[in-house]
């Protein structure tokens, strides 16, 4: 296996379904679980008594507990199973030299730093295939998505952040934090395998120089800067700089997926769901509509696409309880689409509102030549800058790594703002497509509101902005993409406090459509305990 986990770490379920996934892959299926050890494929289960749609954290979630309250699961996933090896013996492949594995039907690279210098040497043309990341464009905001089991686990830098309590409490009123706190998230930062950084190791390590010269600089403004926790295994990471283990944080890897260190879906709440026997993965399986039988069961219109993108297959499922966990694009995109074509005519006016990209905008800075960030940089973010108290002006910037090989005196951020501004999604019967109304000037708000933060910086350190990474020379932050996006069918108003979505029974959302627009911090630790949330009280009152 990929994972370098030893065996008494896992459960039995975990090594079941890790045994499971690998059969799998080896075979070429597209259908994953416990039977499908068999040589012989079974054929595709028709119905089932619960569906999840995506496999991400809030899906995971649904079919782990799920399979362990005994209900047959069908988890449909438009992505691969990313398990098998390519050419180069690698499963994903590393930012420096991408190819198809990297992006989902492109033929050429999007990542986000567009330049160098000003020098298109980032992004490389490519064979159109269903690789790990996507970036789904609209008119005015881009978003970067993972595609595969295990959604944008496989894709993201791992920060496992817990948001303040307050801010918790300020974005879901109705949500009992304490509960949340003592029981949710140490719940689910407890499966998805939370670790912090040896902060000794840290201090020592050519591969942070990067994050402690940006320390260095936030010190020198007044402001914070505190360590955040990850699901990359920092024991694993400490190997690599020793050279005990292959290479993998250390060696470029983490937008296109890592290929060892890192905790994804797959390796936990998944594995264990499969090794439960009652979860079954089906991949490649997009769905395109859903709508209600007259017994009351939900149909789903699913197409089923080869490594071309074609549609090989079309065909349906029912089943009687229905899990959304597209995450926001997907799930909120479905059920626009339903109310609006009137499959699901019921669901209430705000399905598709008050979507935000968590106040995301990217930034550079210049440093000094005496301020180097070194030529080796692990690629999982450990520090961020911490100046969400300060009411004026709420940033959390994480300090991020530009792992290119050599040294370029660049640091780089994420900054998450609390951008109040907030979008729906519309659908546009003219095109047969669901649009996103967020603008420009929705963009600049968050914009500004980074930019107050790094003009201290700027000042205190006598640097400058960087003007050479995102495309044009008058670009400086990054505010037309997103990694976090959040919202479409915020709980409380497009669904009951618990995830059930109004106006039908037995239909519940699990993902980050549910958080309204912004969470202060990486959202995936939030998303996953409200999850926990709702199945613990989903199975307890409706099954």
């Amino acid at each position: 296996m990929t994972a370098k986990l030893t065996q008494h770490q896992l459960t039995r379920r975990q090594i079941l379904g890790m045994i499971a996934l690998q059969t799998a892959a080896t075979a070429g299926l597209t259908r994953i679980g416990l039977q499908s050890a068999q040589a012989v494929e079974p054929a595709a289960v028709q119905t089932a008594p619960a569906i999840v749609v995506g496999s991400g954290y809030g899906g995971a979630v649904a079919a782990l507990r799920l399979g362990q309250a005994g209900v047959t699961t069908l988890v449909l996933e438009m992505g691969r199973l990313w398990n098998t090896a390519g050419a180069d013996g690698k499963i994903f492949c590393n930012t420096a030299s991408p190819d198809q594995r990297s992006m989902w039907f492109k033929t050429r690279t999007e990542a986000p730093l567009a330049s160098f210098l000003w020098l298109d040497v980032v992004n490389k043309d490519i064979t159109a295939y269903p690789g790990v990341l996507d970036r789904v464009h609209y008119d005015a905001m881009s978003v970067y998505v993972g595609r595969g089991v295990g959604g944008g686990s496989l894709v993201n830098g791992g920060m496992a952040v817990t948001p303040r309590q307050s801010y918790f409490t300020e974005q879901f009123p109705a949500v009992d934090a304490t509960a949340m706190y003592n029981t949710y998230f140490p719940r689910a930062r407890t499966m998805l395998g939370v670790n912090t950084v040896d902060p000794t190791w840290f201090e020592s390590t050519e591969w942070y120089q990067f994050t402690r010269t940006s320390r260095k600089a936030a010190t020198n403004t007044g402001l914070t800067t505190t360590f955040v926790p990850n699901v990359y295994d920092f024991g694993y990471m400490q190997r690599e700089a020793a050279g005990t283990a292959t290479k993998s944080a250390l060696a470029q890897e983490v937008i296109y997926g890592n290929n060892y260190g890192k905790k994804s879906l797959d390796k936990t709440y998944l594995a264990s769901a499969l090794g439960t026997g009652k979860v079954t993965i089906h991949t490649m399986e997009k769905v395109t509509g859903v709508s209600r039988a007259s017994d009351g069961s939900y149909v789903l219109s699913v197409n089923r696409i080869d490594d071309t993108g074609a549609v090989v297959e079309t065909k349906q499922y029912g089943c009687t309880y229905l899990f959304l966990g597209g995450g926001s694009l997907g799930t909120t995109e479905l059920l626009v689409r339903a109310r609006d074509t009137g499959t699901l005519p019921a669901l209430n006016s705000t399905v598709g509102a008050g979507w935000g990209p968590n106040g995301n905008t990217m930034v550079g800075r210049a440093n000094h030549i005496w301020d180097t960030t070194g030529a080796n940089q692990s690629t999982m973010p450990v520090m961020g800058i911490d100046d969400w108290a300060n009411t004026d002006n709420p940033v959390f910037a994480e300090i991020a790594p530009l792992p290119i090989g050599f040294e370029t005196w660049v640091s780089l951020y994420l900054a998450i703002t609390k951008n109040p501004q907030r979008a729906s999604f519309t659908y546009d019967s003219a095109s047969g497509t669901v649009k996103l109304g967020w603008t420009a000037a929705q963009s600049a708000v968050s914009v500004a509101m980074a930019k107050k933060l790094f003009d201290r910086i700027n000042s205190a350190n006598a640097t400058i902005y960087r003007s050479d990474l995102f495309g044009t020379p008058s670009k400086i932050f990054a505010d037309d993409f997103c990694y976090h996006p959040l919202g479409g069918c915020v709980l409380g108003n497009a669904t009951d406090n618990y995830g059930r979505v109004k106006g039908y029974s037995k239909l519940y959302i699990t993902d980050g459509s549910l958080v309204p627009g912004n969470i202060g911090v990486n959202p995936f630790v939030t998303i996953t305990a409200l999850a926990e949330r709702t199945l613990e009280r989903v199975l307890a009152e409706d099954f």
